[in-house]
């Protein structure tokens, strides 16, 4: 039966990924929206608790009990973490401090003289702290050193892990051991982070010295580190692990494979983001299957708890929740939310909502069991009989609160499928120009989530269907254009892409898919984040890239936006109230929207998007014309290792700017306007081609020949049938770019190693045979694989070592369709 059972599943799913090969950094599970964003972190379900994409966690436990005994599926054990040494947030302490670089070998040793280093009140952190984290702290600017003597009474440890808030790099050390060493990176709040093993054992009675420095790259900074010991569950509390067969994923499932037992257990984390339909993206609703089947032909008794923390509905653990249970249209629905409803009253990165209310959902008739209680409870409760009943409805603390039902039935050879609903009602959703906007599912107000909950349910077996012919598209496109390990890119990246959106109305009713610059500084509706992400959305619904350029658009033709260049974003997340970035991007912005513009109406097959906005896009081409080909020190997308003047490959998005509206300009009839901008473009051409011009390569910028960097804005001219460079340069970059390659990817330019994985992918594109592309391709994909972080995908990481570098879960990760679109297009 077993093995009718996988030859079935092969069947139904020829386009899913084999575990053997596929190991992503992270899982999505629930991916709705950037607040209601669920991932594993790791290579098994059951390894870690589940997280929201920011690392914080966002538990969600699975329990599977066969015949009367439990095994754990999904999520972890909470441990019990005791204070060894606590935190300056837990408990005031001083240290001693430097901003003087010390012996790099012996600052952090016993006996080395610290009689020169101030003493002060942790924590450390730099003036532009924007929180008042650092109140009663102490300031530093660039880097930092400390030491911190404490004493132990004992050192008898189960397992000694550090309590950190590191912004940015970080090298801890005990008693002169290297402890923890974290760089490139950073945390956005206290964490718990394993320690060294010889680290641990360097732990001892009597006096121990914990030794650390900081360094902070941009932004703020902000240093301060504890200890606690990891108490593990033990006895009764300890449950078996359901044995993890195997991980499988497609656009829209991720697919777990257990033993638990005699039963086989599938888990598939369902999201039906169809990006043709608009209601389909936007109802805020996931399921979560298990289809189950015997592997020895007799019938068992199977009991599936499914539990959701109150984390899901805060932004951190002292918040408090409350909940409600009630009956609905044959479902039972617990909700659980924040017991101060502040609407829209938080904004920022590495945030989540709080405001609104989180929704597990289940079929009355499968119900055996539900409640409301700490998480303990309700484990114990269930491992025990079954079942849970435990409805506390008072208020508590989001972390000691969860929400649980349990499924059963009897399951023997013939297979058995059982489902829960996912949801998250946020009332509002965001706030534009100051007006607060509903989502696209209840954009008139009338809709509930109640009735969403109703219809996801009698529409599940359509809705599955819908999502596996989507799978099956997604994958056979990239499959088709770039081969297996482009195809398996573009699987991973689809659900991130496009969860990192809201979909909402404006005032009139049309649709706004306003983006969160994830993990890079929390912006709303982001030009350059739009820019990389429109492939996807230009191949599958040209709409929701409208949705996404219209509040730019808006921004000036308000008037709001006085500039004669394209804004950076109008707000950060979740208020689109006008740009907070505090520096413009002149000219990449104004390039990316005339592009992109173009683009959208290629892909309807029509000029009436751009003849909407064509006095602004005139604005933006002027602006072009006269500071586009030879850019001043800007900011850009690539500022990474600081600002260029000068910069080759923005001047290459200035001209491709330029020649998108000359094209424009010629559908909507003003043959003057093209002739002159097309004249003005082919000058521009021929001039970069010179001053570019390194030999073997082009140049980083005019005036550095002994530079070079990825010209991926080039791509759009055999795209967009621009045809202003000779086909020559695109070949000299492709030949002169596969010498440079590292083991994790092309670096984005000569100034250093690290790369973005979604400008590869369009220099890859580029290329005129598949060969090149796909050794282009491949690191990328190593990095995928084998990067040691383990979260959402980062765009930014190192070539040499595949570490990120920053940001993660972005909707840029779109980009990895260029390939695809280029075929199609063609």
């Amino acid at each position: 039966m077993t093995k009718f059972w996988s030859f079935l599943l092969q069947l139904l799913f020829p386009f899913s990924l084999l575990a053997q090969t596929f190991r992503p950094p992270a899982a999505p599970l629930i991916t709705i929206d950037p607040y209601t964003s669920v991932w594993s972190f790791g290579d098994e379900l059951n390894g870690s608790i589940t997280k929201h994409w920011t690392g914080k966690p966002h538990p969600m436990d699975g329990l599977i009990r066969v015949d009367g005994k439990t095994y754990r599926f999904m999520g972890a054990p909470t441990p019990t973490m005791k204070t060894i040494l606590p935190t300056a947030k837990q408990a005031a302490y001083t240290a001693r401090f430097t901003t003087v670089k010390p012996d790099p070998n012996w600052w952090y040793k016993e006996g080395y003289n610290i009689s020169t280093w101030k003493q002060a009140p942790a924590p450390f952190g730099t003036h532009d702290r924007n929180d008042a984290m650092l109140k009663g702290g102490t300031e530093f600017q660039n880097e930092v050193w400390y030491r911190r003597e404490f004493t132990l009474t004992a050192a008898d440890f189960e397992k000694a892990t550090l309590n950190i808030f590191h912004d940015d790099d970080v090298a801890v050390y005990i008693n002169g051991v290297p402890a923890y060493d974290c760089a490139p990176c950073f945390t956005g709040d206290y964490e718990f982070k394993p320690i060294s093993a010889s680290a641990r054992k360097a732990l001892k009675k009597g006096k121990n010295i914990l030794a650390a420095y900081c360094k902070n790259g941009a932004g703020p900074g902000y240093i301060d580190i504890g200890l606690a010991d990891e108490i593990a569950p033990k006895g009764d509390d300890v449950i078996q692990a359901a044995k993890q067969t195997g991980l499988e994923m497609t656009a829209t499932q991720t697919i777990y494979n257990f033993e638990a037992g005699p039963i086989q257990l599938k888990a598939k984390f369902v999201a039906p983001l169809i990006l043709k339909d608009l209601h389909m993206v936007s109802r805020p609703v996931n399921y979560v299957v298990y289809e189950l089947i015997s592997t020895d032909g007799k019938m068992h008794q199977v009991e599936i708890l499914n539990s959701v923390s109150g984390l899901w509905a805060v932004n951190d653990a002292s918040q408090q929740v409350a909940g409600k249970s009630e009956t609905q249209n044959g479902l039972l629905m617990l909700s659980m939310g924040n017991t101060e409803q502040k609407l829209l009253g938080r904004k920022g990165d590495d945030v989540r909502i709080d405001w609104g209310n989180a929704y597990l959902a289940v079929a009355a008739a499968k119900v055996k069991g539900s409640a409301m209680g700490t998480p303990e409870e309700i484990i114990k409760s269930f491992s025990k009989s079954g079942s849970v009943n435990a409805n506390q409805t008072t208020a508590a603390h989001a972390d000691a609160k969860s929400m649980a039902v349990v499924l059963a039935d009897k399951v023997g050879a013939q297979s058995l499928s059982m489902h829960v609903m996912l949801g998250y009602d946020d009332g509002y959703s965001v706030q534009y120009f100051g007006k607060n906007l509903r989502p696209w599912w209840n954009k008139d107000g009338k809709n509930t989530v109640q009735n969403e909950l109703k219809n996801a349910e009698a529409d599940f077996a359509k809705i599955i269907k819908e999502c596996e012919a989507t799978d099956e598209m997604i994958y056979q496109d990239a499959l088709k254009a770039g081969g297996k390990q482009y195809a398996e890119l573009c699987v991973l990246a689809y659900r991130q892409a496009i969860s990192a959106h809201k979909l909402v109305a404006d005032p009139s009713g049309a649709p706004l898919f306003l983006s969160k610059e994830n993990f890079s500084n929390g912006s709303i509706g982001t030009v350059d984040i739009t820019y990389p992400s429109a492939p996807l959305f230009l191949l599958y619904n040209p709409t929701l890239l409208k949705g996404m350029m219209e509040p730019i658009f808006y921004y000036s033709e308000s008037g709001k936006w006085t500039k004669p260049f394209a804004a950076h974003d109008v707000g950060t997340y979740p208020l689109a109230n006008g740009q907070t970035y505090g520096e413009d991007m002149p000219v990449e912005e104004s390039g990316n929207m005339l592009t992109l513009t173009y683009a959208v109406c290629k892909a309807e097959n029509n000029i009436d998007f751009a003849k909407k906005h064509w006095k602004v896009l005139t604005t933006w081409a002027n602006y072009l014309k006269k500071e586009g080909f030879d850019p001043a020190n800007q900011l850009c997308t690539d500022d990474f290792a600081g600002h260029l003047a000068r910069n080759a490959n923005l001047s290459i998005k200035a001209i491709m700017g330029l020649a998108s509206y000359a094209k424009m300009a010629e559908q909507l009839g003003d043959t003057k306007e093209a002739s002159e901008v097309n004249a003005l473009v082919k000058e521009f051409v021929q001039k970069w081609m010179q001053l570019a011009d390194s030999g073997d390569h082009y140049a980083l910028t005019f005036d550095n020949k002994n530079s070079w960097s990825q010209k991926y804005n080039l791509v759009w001219d055999e795209l967009l049938k621009l045809n202003v460079f000779p086909k020559t340069v695109a070949e000299k970059e492709i030949k002169y770019y596969l010498t440079k390659q590292k083991p994790f990817g092309l670096p984005l330019d000569s100034r250093k190693t690290y790369t973005k994985s979604d400008w590869i992918i369009w220099t890859a594109t580029l290329a005129t045979n598949q060969q090149d592309f796909e050794a282009l391709v491949k690191p990328v994909y190593k990095y995928a694989m084998e990067t040691p972080d383990r979260i959402p995908l980062s765009d930014w990481h190192e070539t040499v070592n595949g570490k990120s570098v920053g940001f993660r879960a972005r909707s840029v990760v779109g980009g990895y369709w260029m390939k695809v679109l280029g075929e199609k297009w063609k």
